[in-house]
């Protein structure tokens, strides 16, 4: 019978064995590894990564990878290779082929193929005495002792194995750029991780209301300026320069405290040196503030100009958290 506790050791016992095998990848790493990297780095083609079965698997990952890190690259089918995809491979093109065995009929059909276009050739191969290997100008070694598969059959450690090693050459390729975050971005526009590294402060207030009052404007209409803006909050301008904030918050400990405001003015209840950001502040930045001071609000200026408020919910409206 199983149990949940033969689940969990057996999950365990997966993870440590795959944790082991690429643990294992570093006593691999050569001349080979180096030389590859840096004839990947120096050529002017792109990256064609090709595989079958769970290696093409492997291989698509590879290439979203190393697409998203500036080196231009793409999958190539192994079986749809040798029925007329050969033609995207161009004279400059670097090849990386993926395969356990290095023996399949396919990739024995497809590395004669491959050398007869003068290409380099990159075989990442757990035998490193297979046709692939020997057909390869440069060869990773990603051998595995056994798969974590119980029966020793279904690719497991071989396929991590596989991972593992395009991302050690993402990461050097990256590393050998000089690859920034502001570089990341511009592989990556789209969705919540694009907005941390693109959204700026001034995409998320261009079209808010700008709420403000004098020092000298009543309480009861710093109360309508408030609730007419709906920001929950509104900057004390005095002589074009910001001297201090109103919040909603403010407005309900003052009605706590008094029980009159008819002679208050907004000097009498606003905060002194309110938490300035400027439009080219980076939202995920603007969060980060907002979360260490616990506040829900921050006064935009540039050069001491009011630009508007920059709400919490302006944040989270754009899927950043």
């Amino acid at each position: 019978m199983i149990t949940k506790e033969n689940i969990l050791a057996i999950a365990k016992k997966t993870i440590l064995s795959e944790s082991e095998a690429i643990t294992k990848l570093i006593d691999f790493l050569d001349e080979n590894f180096y030389e590859a990297t840096q004839r990947i780095y120096e050529t002017k083609g792109r990256l064609i990564v090709t595989g079958i079965g769970k290696s093409a698997i492997i291989a698509q990952k590879m290439v979203a990878t190393f697409n998203s890190t500036g080196t231009p690259s793409m999958f190539l089918h192994a079986s749809e290779a040798i029925h007329g995809d050969l033609g995207m491979i161009q004279n400059e093109d670097i090849i990386i082929c993926i395969s356990k065995s290095g023996n399949s009929p396919e990739i024995k059909a497809l590395v004669p193929l491959l050398k007869r276009f003068g290409n380099i050739l990159i075989g990442i191969t757990g035998n490193v005495t297979s046709f692939l290997a020997k057909g390869s100008d440069y060869v990773l070694n990603t051998t595995v002792e056994m798969e974590a598969c119980p029966i020793n059959l279904a690719p497991t450690n071989s396929t991590t194995a596989q991972l593992v090693m395009g991302d050690a050459l993402a990461v050097c390729l990256m590393e050998m750029r000089d690859f920034k975050p502001e570089d990341f971005a511009v592989y990556h526009p789209g969705g919540a991780l694009g907005k941390k590294l693109l959204l700026r402060v001034k995409d998320m207030i261009e079209h808010s209301l700008k709420p403000q009052v004098t020092p000298e404007t009543s309480v009861k209409k710093v109360i309508f300026e408030i609730s007419e803006k709906r920001l929950g909050v509104t900057a004390v301008i005095e002589n074009d320069k910001i001297i201090g904030i109103i919040t909603d918050g403010d407005i309900r400990r003052m009605l706590n405290d008094v029980d009159t405001i008819a002679d208050l003015t907004a000097r009498d209840i606003m905060s002194k040196n309110p938490k300035l950001v400027s439009s080219e502040t980076m939202a995920v930045d603007a969060l980060n503030i907002l979360e260490d001071f616990s506040i829900t609000q921050l006064i935009v200026a540039d050069n001491g100009e009011y630009k508007g408020v920059l709400h919490l919910h302006d944040i989270l409206k754009e899927g950043i958290v």
